[in-house]
């Protein structure tokens, strides 16, 4: 018969040397239980924050792109895709300065200057957003529907501008009891 020592730290310290006997402390390869610590490089964080922005789940996109950040540096790339990730969150003003950024690094990276147009249009500068995506569909030599597409838009918008003048037409308030009117208008 075993006996085990009274001390719990002598005990502890028992059980620790007959684990390392046997074979260690990591679990069998079948084991139910999570592994240890990942060996291995990581998933690249702009992969990750791509995947994660097909699930639509932007705001974790975002936080993978800031990690694609720290390994890659602020190239046109990642500020492209953080401006995206951005723009999907309705934050416009960051969008636009991460864009502008992406397209100041790589004036030839077509999603960044997409994207900005679709910013620009965003925040009503219509204009602008018809250079900028006359720019994209240029570097990309017309091979993309989306960008086409959003030229044209861009282009009819500034031609007739979406703009209904005020009607003017004559309302009349009706009592209809205590405290309670009716607004009626004239045709």
């Amino acid at each position: 018969m075993v006996r085990f020592p009274r001390s719990p730290a002598l005990a502890a310290l028992l059980l620790c040397l007959l684990a390392a006997c046997t074979g260690g402390l990591s679990p069998p390869k079948n084991s139910p239980y999570a592994p240890g610590a990942a060996q291995g490089d990581g998933v690249d964080g702009l992969i990750v924050g791509h995947r994660l922005m097909a699930a639509g789940e932007y705001e974790l996109a975002l936080k993978a792109y800031y990690r694609a950040a720290a390994e890659h540096g602020a190239n046109a790339d990642v500020l492209s895709a953080i401006g995206s990730a951005d723009l999907k969150l309705g934050r416009l003003n960051q969008a636009e300065q991460m864009l502008r950024r992406a397209v100041e690094e790589d004036q030839t990276f077509v999603p960044a200057w997409n994207n900005l147009g679709v910013v620009l249009m965003e925040r009503g500068k219509v204009p602008e957003a018809a250079r900028v995506f006359q720019t994209a569909y240029a570097l990309d030599s017309g091979q993309s529907d989306a960008i086409r597409e959003n030229l044209r838009l861009a282009l009819a918008k500034m031609e007739k501008p979406a703009y209904d003048p005020p009607q003017d037409k004559p309302f009349k308030l009706v009592r209809r009891g205590a405290g309670e009117y009716l607004l009626l208008t004239r045709q």
